[in-house]
């Protein structure tokens, strides 16, 4: 199959459905990611030229090794996206190109300008997929991909964990992955949280600080709930708070056994996912 991945900025993507795209890139599936902004906006001591092209090297280190496409749209800088009608059909000539069969993408309701006016870009694109003359010099699509949101813990209106999978079995490629966005990882998020000197150099130290924590140790999914630091706390918190959907999937012994989850909510614009699709994608592989 072919799955789409659009998100913002570059680390939207590896962030969010990073485990699960590694997993369907290693079973054969063809996976995209594409970022609508170039990343320039991404630093506090570089320049934006820099910026963007440190961060075009870190999506194309992460597309080696996921063994995926990774495109960007470099003319697009951070902060200025936004749901025209100029790129509503650049959104559907792109998608009809490689015409997907899970289409990932951002809620519209999000905290940051770029991830809802992503999301509204695909909202807006996502039926006229079908229409011969719009866009007439690209095929249009026969059939509607599904389309999925990653998560998110914005409350209105809530997200929900339609499809929540365990990414035990690859979150050391999943950590790996946001090691190689070294400029956000390392770098600018932090700053930009107030944190800059708590980063450490070590390379081995860094890794672990990746993790956050010895996650096989924590009692309860409310003890990892109340832990602040290392991405795989972020990964961690995922399983803690879709818990009785992981029980409901795996079992109870397995589904209370997993430390690390990606969750997807089913969107209502795309196509409904039958039980062969839900099988070939979400299946129960740990």
């Amino acid at each position: 199959m072919k799955i789409l991945s659009i998100g913002a900025h570059q680390d939207d993507n590896e962030f969010r459905v990073g485990g699960m795209a590694y997993k369907w890139a290693k079973a054969g599936h063809e996976v995209h990611f594409l970022s609508m902004c170039n990343g320039c906006g991404g630093h506090h001591f570089m320049t934006a030229e820099e910026t963007s092209a440190r961060r075009a090297k870190e999506s194309a280190a992460v597309a080696e090794f996921a063994g995926i496409k990774y495109d960007i749209w470099s003319d697009i800088d951070d902060c200025t996206l936004m749901a025209t009608y100029e790129l509503r059909e650049r959104t559907i000539r792109y998608i009809r190109e490689f015409a997907p069969d899970l289409l990932i993408c951002h809620r519209t309701n999000d905290y940051h300008a770029d991830h809802r006016a992503s999301a509204q870009l695909v909202q807006d694109a996502s039926y006229i997929l079908t229409i011969p003359h719009t866009c007439p010099d690209v095929p249009y699509m026969e059939e509607m991909p599904v389309i999925m949101y990653n998560e998110d813990r914005f409350k209105y209106p809530p997200f929900e964990g339609d499809f929540v999978m365990s990414i035990d079995s690859v979150i050391e490629e999943k950590l790996h992955m946001a090691h190689l966005n070294e400029s956000q990882v390392y770098e600018w998020l932090p700053y930009n949280n107030d944190g800059i000197y708590s980063i450490p150099n070590d390379e081995k130290i860094r890794r672990e600080w990746l993790l956050g924590m010895d996650i096989t140790k924590w009692n309860s999914d409310e003890e990892v709930n109340a832990l602040k630091t290392g991405y795989g706390v972020r990964f961690a918190k995922t399983a803690a708070r879709f818990r009785n959907e992981l029980i409901a999937k795996y079992g109870e012994e397995a589904g209370s056994k997993v430390r690390f989850a990606e969750a997807f909510m089913l969107s209502e614009y795309g196509k409904q996912p039958d039980e062969e699709f839900i099988k070939t994608l979400f299946g129960n592989d740990l």
